[in-house]
């Protein structure tokens, strides 16, 4: 049974500008769909889209997997005024409807995990022919006429008494091939719910309420840190290796410095068995040479959706997020930084990094922090 995904994103967005690429907790909106897409069960997952830079950056980015293809969708698709169920049918007619189960998700809804996915998938062989992802409210609801909706007002009940209301969040919805066929829309004959944290009831449709989402989605990230005994530490260079400078000469050619007492500390750690991984999102050579005198062998440049590689990383090592210590220092580290086992910043990070790390060491970048972060894993280590 061959089962797709489906993000459909527009170039387009009144309400926040260039909304699906913009960076919340430090990676484009859309990629954390994306990446838990990439861990369901789903087998493949397609972006269509009209704009080329974010074709080219699917492409680019997520080259160490099958799994993602993006597609360039018509402009009649992309205007404000085509719906999502025109998308969805001008796709699958694109493939020949060339699937068993299509699993609709939306770039907004950041909230969404795996096991969401996969639990609307799973309800596909339970009887039922599509099925959506809901929140269980419990708030009161009225009628602009004054009378109430859904509770008695004479008798008010408790929030632990009251059963409350299933709202519809946007985020996952599957259905069978037929049923897409047969009904022209992303709902069947048969549908089953699925329940989602009230978090993920948010929309992402002002400046505040992306101020909101960012600062949820930080925070359960952080609820859902674990522990153990550090197994491996990842590492960014422009601002941990390198104070985050770079000098240029009049050939256009760049330096940049590295402190030897941080080679040192990774040396040693290497001897306690502690794998060292360098993650960065610069594409440079210079980079790749001194890792390469460093003998780091794991060195991943030009990473721009660090999260979703580190997701991959772990599930190939056997580990886990608690198993990873994390060294970074800007917003583009932010998402691995509330998410590890232990993230440790250098003095001089960037003060959102510095406000969610679980440490932040008394050196600077290129002075000394690596070697800090050094001595902390093998003092932590040794309990274990």
């Amino acid at each position: 049974m061959k089962k797709i995904g489906f993000i459909p994103l527009r170039k387009g967005s009144k309400g926040i500008p260039n909304k699906n690429k913009r960076k919340m907790v430090g990676r484009p909106l859309f990629t954390w769909v994306l990446g838990e897409a990439i861990f369901s069960n789903l087998d493949e997952v397609y972006i269509y889209t009209d704009d080329q830079d974010l074709i080219d950056f699917v492409k680019k980015e997520y080259y160490w997997t099958p799994k993602v293809k993006a597609i360039l969708r018509s402009e009649a698709s992309a205007t404000d005024t085509a719906s999502t169920e025109f998308a969805i049918l001008e796709f699958s007619d694109k493939l020949n409807y060339n699937f068993d189960v299509f699993c609709l998700l939306q770039a907004t809804s950041p909230f969404t995990q795996r096991d969401n996915i996969n639990d609307c998938l799973n309800k596909l062989t339970e009887g039922y022919d599509s099925a959506l992802t809901v929140v269980n409210t419990h708030r009161f609801l009225w009628n602009e006429n004054g009378t109430p909706i859904n509770y008695n007002p004479k008798s008010r009940p408790r929030r632990q008494d009251f059963e409350g209301m299933l709202v519809e969040n946007g985020a996952v919805y599957t259905i069978t091939k037929e049923a897409l066929k047969n009904n022209k829309n992303r709902l069947g004959d048969k549908i089953a719910v699925v329940k989602m944290a009230e978090d993920s009831l948010l929309e992402i449709d002002t400046e505040s309420d992306w101020i909101a989402v960012e600062s949820l989605l930080m925070e359960r990230q952080k609820r859902e840190k674990k522990s153990d005994r550090i197994t491996h530490v990842v590492l960014d260079v422009d601002g941990v290796f390198t104070d985050g400078t770079i000098t240029y000469t009049k050939e256009g050619e760049h330096t940049k410095n590295f402190d030897m007492r941080d080679g040192m500390g990774l040396e040693i750690l290497r001897q306690f068995n502690v794998q060292v991984m360098v993650m960065t999102s610069e594409d440079s050579a210079l980079v790749a040479k001194r890792m390469n005198k460093l003998k780091i062998e794991h060195v991943f440049l030009g990473v721009k959706d660090k999260f979703t590689l580190l997701n991959k990383i772990i599930i190939d090592q056997g580990i886990t997020l608690s198993n990873i210590a994390y060294v970074g220092d800007d917003v583009n580290d932010l998402t691995n930084i509330c998410s590890v086992g232990w993230s440790l910043a250098p003095n001089n990070a960037t003060d959102i990094v510095k406000q969610n790390a679980d440490i932040v060491l008394s050196k600077n970048s290129g002075a000394g922090a690596i070697r800090e972060a050094s001595q902390f894993i093998m003092n932590y280590n040794k309990r274990f």
